[in-house]
């Protein structure tokens, strides 16, 4: 006879029971008590929506990340959210839109196809704040420094925060004129943090002399406001542009230790989680029990474009579950 399973769930599918429900639920409370202090408006955007806006901005990133549906009523295929902030980004850019800065934050859940990593859920309940309309260096500290208030509201220590920069690695990608094959193998590597085979390709593809070693050194930049220093050393060779996202990272990171008492900010040079849809600043947190990071976030400033309004944005996002 067989046995009756009906009451199992799909793998990285679960559910909260008491009484840690209740202790989750009163969380979310006080986050977006904190967030609303920040000046942070809630939106509620919904569950599924026709897959071209939910992809908007995201491009490869989500795209697998999302499950996709015909919707019965047009004929037209949804997307269920895998991740909010593209939709936060549509209701700023085609409903509010405001011309002065404008602050909204967001909570609930995204449904992923593939957990995030071993063992993970594909059901994160995510808490999330953006910052639309301001493009300088003080609205990405301002999300990095309430990344770290909701992360201590939660109870979460040893916060490990790595601060990276695309416009670096791009820099980099200029000088070398690779094609889009060859791009790709090196950024592997270098989320790999591979030098054996950075260097491998270097030979390979008969890179010049002088760009070797920034190609080496942005595995190697990673640690804390001395990586900065270094960094404008070894990567002068890329002239003003990598120059200026180092001054920028500089900026943003003295003005967070202003905000967040012993910020635990550090460097890394090949931090470039999101690197498709990311502008400038990107970061992600990581604690010594969790094998992945926590939160993430960054500046995105084209996601709007698609909604027909490209302005300035920031933010960040993480599961509270």
């Amino acid at each position: 006879m067989a046995r009756n399973k009906h009451w199992l769930l799909p793998e990285g599918i679960e559910e909260v029971l008491p009484p840690d429900a209740a202790r989750l639920e009163h969380l979310c409370r006080e986050l977006l008590d904190l967030l609303a202090t920040w000046g942070y408006e809630l939106a509620m955007p919904p569950l599924a929506e026709f897959i071209e806006a939910l992809l908007s901005g995201s491009g490869e990133d989500l795209d697998l990340k999302t499950f996709k549906v015909t919707d019965q009523m047009s004929g037209r295929l949804l997307g269920i959210r895998a991740d909010m902030t593209p939709q936060v980004a549509r209701i700023d850019a085609h409903y509010l839109r405001r011309e002065e800065p404008t602050r909204l934050c967001y909570l609930g859940p995204v449904l992923l196809t593939l957990p995030a990593g071993p063992g993970g859920s594909r059901v994160p309940l995510q808490l999330g704040a953006e910052l639309y309309g301001h493009a300088g260096p003080e609205s990405d500290a301002e999300i990095l420094a309430l990344c770290l208030r909701a992360l201590q509201l939660a109870g979460v220590h040893n916060v490990h925060m790595d601060l990276g920069h695309v416009g670096i690695y791009r820099s980099l990608i200029e000088e070398l004129r690779l094609d889009a094959g060859r791009e790709a193998l090196l950024f592997d590597a270098l989320q790999r943090k591979a030098v054996s085979e950075i260097e491998d390709y270097a030979a390979q593809w008969s890179v010049a002399p002088g760009l070797v070693e920034p190609m080496r050194a942005l595995v190697e930049l990673h640690g804390g406001p001395e990586v900065l220093r270094q960094a404008r050393a070894q990567l002068s060779i890329l002239g003003r542009p990598a120059r200026d996202c180092i001054d920028n990272l500089e900026r943003i990171a003295e003005l967070v230790t202003r905000q967040v008492k012993d910020a635990p900010l550090f460097f890394d040079m090949a931090e470039l989680r999101g690197y498709h849809y990311h502008t400038g600043m990107m970061f992600s947190c990581f604690v010594p029990v969790a094998g992945s990071g926590i939160a993430f976030g960054g500046r995105y400033d084209a996601i709007g474009a698609a909604f027909g309004r490209e302005r300035p944005a920031t933010g960040f996002s993480m599961d509270l579950r």
